[in-house]
């Protein structure tokens, strides 16, 4: 695959695709692939956005009517089952010439209708939209009327789904009836369009295998519909997942488009690595697209879950700089200010955006932040409720609103918010971290345990997991699971961290394990050692070593009074216990010197006995 499909930079053909995808996803209501398509053709270099023209398409030369030529790609045949896709896919074929004129033919004769249609869809009227179409015959109509029935559906199903708000009767997720009919309309679409709306229905129905294929072929067929690679992001389960189905998709691994899948997809994981950030840079070179805000915010967001706020925030004020009023990613930007602890930069943010636009559920999870970063709680849970009014799906406002309760002791509430954030995603860590913080805050130790252990799973490197669940194991009387814990979080913690061995070594001495706990401790003499720190930042792991080796049969009392000796020396507050155990230790040596010198005496005069018997016998 990687030989006949190799991408090294933007060429002509990208540049047209991209110009069509705009046309092309704008004129079926995918304003959001529309936008993302635009945004990234204007941040081309000019050089090569100008060496193609931007003249009228010549639908007689593409596979669909108002679909662009399809970029050579390489067909699905033959997928492996180890892949969650149900059966084989066949070869996908070239759409016949005569079903592209007559395509073309269709268009032309309901221009007028689907324009109007596409018009009442902008302004979300999505019932008048399906009244315009109801005699149109294009798959153009086809697929503008069934993403009005199913944008009415979804409207319905969150009326109704409010209704129950906070209540039992209320499902984890807006139930939505009727999307079978809608499905028959295109269950055996070969249209790219139709495809992905198929592929949307089958996701949405929780048929989750099916998807992923349908997605793949109508990616296969029309690549650059940034909506389908949304999708199919949202159809992966976990990075592994994801890096068995990257052999399956229809392009190479160096085609842009897969490694913008592969960094969005492990960027909603949160759990992005190295080599995104690798991918991202050479995106950002000029032969792709230099100056791509899209781009910069997904090497931005990698940083920040990388933790690197430094560079994640200087990334961000890059961007700004291109696209001031830029609001994709700024709530975002506003969790690195409110890490950062930034007041005045975030504060004159927030001030900026609300001019912007006030009802966008970024926007207000950016204000939401600047009132927490002020203390103002009460103030910031409403607007991340604004937020989460705006957009349901809008997990971080979700999970915000969780901290925001628990800061205010309201446990109860916190749960109810991160419970709605893991209903809208469950392969965020964070909600099962936030449930599991608030059901300790209750004692509840054992549920906190089972979200602490869901988080994990997604997130198997992090500290605080472990350590979470260490502290639970703790508080339920169950010492050696919560060794085996923190014994994980060292893999992931710091090659200076001390904390982890000092809570081990408290573990093994509880357990009555000396020597086992003396490790944990020599190690943490020795990382502040290779420091340089001052002996009184590991006086009472030095004063344990000394206890060890002179009480629990270490043995080794010149290492006890190397340690005491220093402590007496210094200004710990363990002086005066390191003074009173070092004479002990000392008369232990004269004990135990005296005793070696006796032992040597009484050898040596048995030597001579010996030596007497043997000259007489003689």
């Amino acid at each position: 695959m990687e030989s006949e499909n190799v991408v090294t930079q933007v060429d002509t053909s990208m540049v047209t695709a991209l110009r069509e995808a705009v046309k092309d996803c704008g004129d079926r209501g995918l304003q959001f692939a529309s936008k993302w398509a635009a945004e990234l053709l204007v941040s081309i270099p000019h050089q090569k956005l100008f060496s193609v023209p931007n003249g009228p398409f010549d639908a007689t030369t593409a596979p669909f009517a108002s679909t662009p030529a399809r970029p050579k790609t390489i067909p699905i045949t033959d997928m492996e089952p180890n892949l969650p896709l149900h059966r084989h896919a066949p070869r996908l074929q070239r759409t016949p010439e005569h079903v592209r004129l007559r395509e073309l033919e269709l268009e032309m004769r309901e221009g007028d209708f689907l324009a109007t249609a596409q018009k009442c869809f902008e302004h979300r009227e999505f019932k008048r939209a399906v009244y315009w179409l109801h005699e149109c015959r294009s798959t153009k109509a086809l697929f503008l009327s069934v993403y009005s029935q199913y944008m009415v559906a979804e409207k319905q199903a969150l009326k109704e789904w409010n209704k129950y708000s906070n209540s039992r009767r209320q499902t984890a997720t807006p139930l939505t009836k009727d999307l079978l009919p809608l499905l028959e309309m295109v269950r055996d679409a070969t249209e790219p369009f139709l495809t992905f709306m198929k592929a949307l229905l089958l996701f949405r129905l929780g048929r989750r295998e099916e998807a992923i294929e349908a997605d793949i072929r109508s990616i296969a067929l029309y690549p650059w519909n940034w909506s389908a690679w949304t999708l199919l992001g949202n159809c992966v389960e976990d990075s592994e997942e994801l890096s068995a189905l990257l052999q399956y998709l229809p392009l190479s691994r160096s085609h842009p488009l897969v490694q913008f899948f592969q960094i969005h997809t492990l960027n909603a994981f949160r759990s992005p690595t190295d080599h995104e950030l690798q991918l991202c840079e050479r995106l950002l070179t000029d032969d792709f697209f230099p100056v791509s805000p899209w781009v910069m915010s997904m090497r931005a967001c990698a940083l920040y879950h990388q933790h690197d706020f430094g560079e994640a925030e200087k990334q961000f004020q890059r961007i700004l700089t291109l696209d001031p009023h830029r609001i994709d990613n700024i709530d975002i930007y506003s969790d690195i200010l409110y890490v950062t602890d930034n007041r005045i930069k975030l504060s004159k943010l927030a001030h900026e955006f609300l001019e912007i636009d006030k009802d966008r559920p970024e926007v207000c999870c950016l204000v939401g932040n600047h009132y927490s970063l002020r203390s103002e709680h009460e103030k910031a849970i409403k607007y991340f409720k604004r937020a989460v009014q705006l957009d349901r799906t809008y997990l971080s406002a979700w999970t915000l609103m969780g901290h925001e309760y628990i800061e205010l002791k309201n446990s109860n509430a916190a749960i109810e918010a991160y419970r709605r954030a893991a209903d809208v995603n469950q392969k965020d860590y964070r909600a099962w971290y936030g449930l599991a913080q608030a059901y300790e805050l209750l004692s509840m130790h054992q549920y906190a345990l089972y979200y602490f252990q869901k988080a994990t799973t997604l997130r198997p490197y992090d500290v605080r997991l472990w350590q979470g669940q260490a502290a639970c194991y703790e508080e339920l009387g169950r010492p050696r699971e919560a060794i085996e814990c923190l014994k994980r979080a060292l893999i992931a913690t710091g090659p200076h961290d001390t904390s982890i061995h000092l809570k081990l070594a408290q573990f093994h001495n509880d357990l009555e394990e000396y020597s086992e706990a003396a490790k944990y401790h020599a190690s943490v003499i020795s990382i502040c050692s290779s420091e340089n720190m001052n002996i009184a930042d590991y006086a009472k792991s030095a004063l344990y070593i000394a206890q060890y080796h002179y009480l629990h049969g270490g043995g080794d009392l010149t290492l006890a009074q190397k340690y005491l000796e220093q402590l007496s020396a210094s200004n710990s507050e363990d002086v005066n216990a390191a003074q009173e155990l070092l004479k002990q230790v000392m008369a232990a040596m004269q004990v135990k010197e005296s005793q070696v010198r006796a032992k040597g005496a009484a050898s040596v005069t048995a030597t001579g006995t010996d030596a007497e018997d043997v000259s007489m016998e003689s």
